[in-house]
C-alpha cells in the first residue's frame, strides 16, 4: 500500500501565515479550524430550551458561566463585531456620536431621577470600600443626563445624539433562553437631546428609520409595534420585533389598517361581552363557587356576565379594587399606567382577606370601603354577577352607579385574537416575536428631575427634551439564529456570518490538493472574503456535518475528484443548491455571490 503524501512544509507555513492577515478593522480574514477555538458539541445541551440557545452552544458560539451569564467565544465575537459595524454606520450617517460610559454608576444619580426604588429588584446594588452606594447599570439614562447637565448650556449646542456599546446587567428573577433573557448582556444604547418638541420628534424619526435600516441590513424579518414604555418611562415608544413562533412577546396586528402593538400596549375599543338586562339586586347561594368558570357553569350564564373583583396593592398607596368582565384578563401594564406612582401588585389571598374581611372569590364592590376602578366595559353593565362579601353567596343584577361606585374607568383588558381593532374595528390577529430594539420618546422625564436645562432663543431656560434608543446586540444575533436555522444547524445571513466561506479539503494529506487549497485560501483573503478552512484530518461526513452546524453561507469542497476537473463544489447553506465553479475563478465568483447577497438583504 502506498504511503500518504505529507503536506509540503511551504504549504503549512503559508496557511499559518495567511491566518495572520487582517481586515481594516483588525479582524483576521481567515482561520484554520484545526487551531481555531470553536468547540462544537454533537448533542443538544440539556438546559437549553430554544433552538437558538441549543445551536449557539453546539456551534461553539457561547458557553454558560452561571444563570443568565455567558462567555462569548471567537465565532460569536466575529458576529458581534459585524453587527456593531452595521449599527455604527447607520447611526454615524445620521450624526450620532459614540462615547463610552461606566458600567458601574453612583446610586445617587438614580435617586435624583426617582428610579432608585421604582426600578425594582432587577437593579443590582452594591457598595464600594468607602460604603458609598453604586449600581450596575441596566441602562444609562441617568449617567448620560448627568453629562449633558454639566456640559450643555444653550440651544446652540443642540441637537445632540450620543450612543455607546456597553455591558448591562439586569438581575432577572428567572433568566432563560440563553441570550434572549440573560442577566448580563451587550446593548447599543443611544440618547438624543433637543431644545424643542419639533426637534425631538425629528430625532425620534431618524432613529426609527435607522433601526429599520439596521434590521433590514442583517436580513431579519421584523415588525415595528407600539409598546409600553415600562421602567424607562416617557410618552411614546415602539419595539422592533423579530417574528418567531418561539418569541416571548405576544404581538397584536390588524391586517386591514396596519395597526400593530405589543400585547402589553394594545388598546381595546369595545369587545364582545354580556351586559345583561336591568334587574333588581338579588342574593343567591353559590356553595364553593369562587372561580369564574365554575361559577358561570353553576349559574348557567356566560363568563362575560360575571364581574371579577380583584384587590391590588400599590406601593406607597392604598389598596384598590379592580373590576373587569369575567372572560377577560387584566393587563398589568395598563393597570400600572392607570395607577401612577408606586408599583402595583395583586394582593395575596390572605392579604386580601385581611384587608377586606372577605374570603377570596367573594370580594364585592357593593359597599366596598376601598377605591374602585374598572375596565371601560363595566360602565355598560346593566346586570352583573358580583360577590356579596359573604362566603358561598353572590349577587345577581349588580349595576355600577346604582349598586356600587366606580371612581374611574380605564382600558384595562388584555387584547386577544379576534378583538376589534382600536383603529378600524377589524378582527385583530396574534403573532409571537422577539424584541431586538426599542425606541422611546422620553420628553423631560430625566432632564427635569436632574436639572438638565438649556437656554432657548428667547432667553428662557427649559428642560432639554430627550429620547433613548436601544438594541440588544447578543439578542439580535440569537434572534437571527432563532429565525434562520434547520434541522442540521444555523443558517447565517451573509451580514452576520462569522465567516462567509467554509473551505473543506477532503484529503488534507494530499500535498498537491493542499497546494491548490492554499492558493484558493490566499485568493479569497486577498478579495476580503472571510474564510474558515477545515484543515482537520477527519472523515468527510464529519466535516460536512460540522459545516452545516456552523451554518456559514457558502461551503466550498475541494477533493481529488473535483480537482481532476479543475473545479470546486459550492453548496449554498440557505438554499442547499449545489454548483461547480472553475478553480481558477472560484475566489472572484464567491466574492460576487457575497456582494450580491449583501446588496439584496
Amino acid at each position: 500500500m502506498a504511503k500518504d503524501t505529507p503536506q509540503p512544509p511551504a504549504c503549512l507555513e503559508e496557511l499559518t501565515r495567511l491566518t495572520r492577515v487582517v481586515n481594516k478593522a483588525g479582524e483576521p480574514l481567515g482561520q484554520k479550524l484545526s487551531s481555531y477555538f470553536a468547540p462544537t458539541l454533537k448533542e443538544d445541551p440539556a438546559e437549553a430550551e430554544l433552538v437558538s440557545h441549543k445551536l449557539m452552544i453546539r456551534a461553539g458560539l457561547i458557553r454558560k458561566v452561571a444563570g443568565g451569564l455567558y462567555d462569548y467565544l471567537p465565532l460569536m465575537i466575529r458576529s458581534i463585531r459585524k453587527l456593531e459595524a452595521i449599527i455604527r454606520a447607520s447611526l454615524n450617517a445620521r450624526g450620532a456620536q459614540e462615547l463610552l460610559m461606566p458600567a458601574v454608576q453612583p446610586a445617587e444619580l438614580w435617586r435624583e431621577s426617582g428610579r432608585d426604588q421604582k426600578y425594582g429588584p432587577e437593579l443590582l446594588r452594591l457598595k464600594d470600600r468607602h460604603n458609598r452606594d453604586f449600581v450596575i447599570g441596566p441602562t444609562h439614562e441617568e449617567v448620560v443626563t448627568d453629562i449633558i447637565r454639566r456640559e450643555i448650556r444653550s440651544f446652540r449646542d443642540l441637537p445632540l445624539n450620543l450612543y455607546q456599546f456597553q455591558t448591562k446587567f439586569r438581575d432577572e428573577i428567572r433568566p432563560r433562553f440563553g441570550l434572549m433573557r440573560g442577566r448580563e448582556f451587550i446593548m447599543k444604547d443611544a440618547y438624543s437631546f433637543d431644545a424643542d418638541e419639533e426637534g425631538a420628534s425629528q430625532s425620534y424619526r431618524d432613529m426609527y428609520e435607522a433601526y429599520e435600516e439596521i434590521f433590514r441590513a442583517v436580513g431579519l424579518k421584523f415588525a415595528v409595534v407600539e409598546a409600553d414604555s415600562g421602567a424607562i418611562g416617557g410618552s411614546h415608544s415602539h419595539e422592533f420585533m423579530v417574528l418567531a413562533d418561539s418569541g416571548e412577546d405576544t404581538l397584536i396586528f390588524c391586517d386591514s389598517c396596519a395597526y400593530a402593538a405589543n400585547q402589553e400596549k394594545a388598546e381595546l375599543r369595545g369587545y364582545a361581552f354580556d351586559p345583561g338586562t336591568e334587574r333588581p339586586l338579588e342574593k343567591v347561594h353559590t356553595p364553593d363557587q369562587k372561580h369564574v368558570p365554575e361559577l358561570a357553569a353553576f349559574l348557567k350564564i356566560p363568563a362575560s356576565a360575571i364581574v371579577k373583583s380583584m384587590l391590588f396593592v400599590q406601593e406607597g398607596g392604598d389598596p384598590v379594587l379592580v373590576l373587569i368582565p369575567g372572560h377577560r384578563e387584566i393587563n398589568p401594564h395598563k393597570l400600572q399606567n392607570a395607577l401612577p406612582g408606586g408599583a402595583v401588585r395583586l394582593a395575596e389571598p390572605a392579604e386580601a382577606e385581611a384587608i377586606t374581611g372577605v374570603p377570596m372569590g367573594f370580594v364585592t364592590p357593593v359597599g366596598a370601603k376601598v377605591k374602585i376602578i374598572a375596565d371601560a366595559a363595566i360602565a355598560q353593565t346593566l346586570s352583573g354577577v358580583v360577590g356579596t362579601g359573604e362566603k358561598d353567596y353572590h349577587y345577581l343584577g349588580a349595576a355600577p352607579g346604582r349598586d356600587f361606585t366606580v371612581s374611574a374607568y380605564h382600558d384595562l383588558a388584555l387584547a386577544t385574537e379576534g378583538d376589534p381593532c382600536p383603529r378600524c374595528g377589524s378582527p385583530l390577529i396574534v403573532k409571537k416575536g422577539i424584541e431586538v430594539g426599542h425606541v422611546f420618546k422620553l420628553g423631560t422625564k430625566y432632564s427635569e428631575s436632574m436639572g438638565a436645562k438649556a437656554t432657548l432663543r428667547d432667553g428662557t431656560e427649559s428642560p432639554i427634551i430627550m429620547g433613548c434608543y436601544g438594541i440588544g446586540v447578543g439578542r439580535t444575533i440569537a434572534a437571527s439564529v432563532e429565525q434562520s436555522h434547520d434541522a442540521d444547524g444555523i443558517i447565517w445571513p451573509f451580514a452576520l456570518a462569522p465567516f462567509t466561506v467554509a473551505l473543506l479539503p477532503l484529503q488534507p494529506r494530499d500535498g498537491a490538493l493542499m497546494e491548490s487549497v492554499a492558493k484558493l485560501f490566499r485568493e479569497l483573503l486577498e478579495l476580503e472574503v472571510e474564510c474558515l478552512l477545515d484543515d482537520r484530518d477527519e472523515r468527510p461526513g464529519l466535516k460536512f456535518k460540522d459545516a452545516d452546524l456552523l451554518g456559514l453561507p457558502l461551503r466550498v469542497t475541494v477533493s481529488t475528484k473535483t480537482l481532476a476537473k479543475g473545479e470546486v463544489e459550492l453548496k449554498e447553506r440557505a438554499s442547499g443548491q449545489v454548483t461547480f465553479l472553475p478553480l481558477d475563478k472560484a475566489a472572484s465568483l464567491l466574492r460576487d455571490i457575497k456582494e450580491k447577497a449583501l446588496k439584496n438583504q
